[in-house]
């Protein structure tokens, strides 16, 4: 990270984290992308301790990282996840809610929980945050269709995005007003990936929608004016070139 041009930043959508990356991994197509996305049991250690092993892209991003979580050996069996660290605990905050594609149809299921340190219940709430998303079994869901039966997880993995709380950080899981859509998303198989490039990001402003509803009210975020922003879509066979660019002198 600290290698690439100034204002490169690994910047997926959820869109993109689930249809492609986690989609990916779960049927080990592109093990590559352990690069970008590791594998890590990030509820061995304490939040402040895992952008050290965040993937080549999010290495020294000061906003947020990514992780692929196995899952623990007392889920397999039936029980429930351990979210216990050394220094406190990880909590659910609302219900969780589902991903929608660009297309709104159902990709996967959403959780967000906040760090408290100390013990539980008395555990004092910090800034760390984290988002864990589940892909779905089969193709993605129609949410349309009130007779559509509850949608199957998958849950050898999930993709963990792990940030610091702010007021004013960029909006994670919308595109900025006015990019061009070049196909990103829009077919559900997720073979693109982004790298946003941002100047002075504005703060943003909260409106209603119901992508941003089922999040469980953690992410208020919104995208900043056209104009402000650009967007250069890359296609996953790029994604490989990327990690060499450490190689390059940047002059700047």
């Amino acid at each position: 990270m600290e290698n690439l041009p100034p204002g490169f930043r690994f910047y997926p959508t959820e869109e993109e984290l689930i249809t492609f990356y986690l989609r990916n991994k779960l049927e080990g197509t592109r093990p590559d992308l352990d690069r970008v996305i590791p594998v890590l049991d990030i509820y061995e250690m304490d939040p402040w301790q895992l952008p050290q092993f965040a993937g080549e892209l999010c290495r020294g991003d000061p906003e947020q990282w990514f992780f692929f979580s196995p899952r623990q050996a007392r889920e397999a069996r039936g029980g429930r996840p351990n979210r216990t660290t050394s220094s406190g605990y990880w909590k659910a905050t609302g219900s969780p809610g589902y991903s929608y594609s660009s297309g709104n149809r159902i990709i996967g299921m959403k959780k967000t929980m906040v760090f408290y340190k100390g013990k539980a219940p008395t555990g004092k709430k910090t800034e760390w945050k984290m988002n864990e998303y589940r892909a779905i079994l089969g193709d993605s869901t129609s949410s349309s269709s009130a007779s559509t039966p509850s949608p199957i997880l998958r849950r050898e993995y999930s993709i963990c995005r792990v940030y610091v709380g702010s007021g004013c950080l960029r909006a994670f899981d919308r595109r900025p007003s006015g990019a061009t859509d070049s196909g990103v998303g829009t077919s559900g198989t997720g073979e693109m990936a982004t790298i946003t490039h941002h100047q002075n990001p504005p703060k943003l402003e909260k409106s209603s929608s119901q992508e941003s509803s089922s999040s469980g009210g953690e992410d208020d975020s919104r995208p900043p004016q056209t104009g402000e922003s650009v967007d250069w879509q890359m296609t996953d066979d790029d994604i490989r070139s990327l990690l060499e660019w450490g190689n390059l002198n940047w002059d700047y």
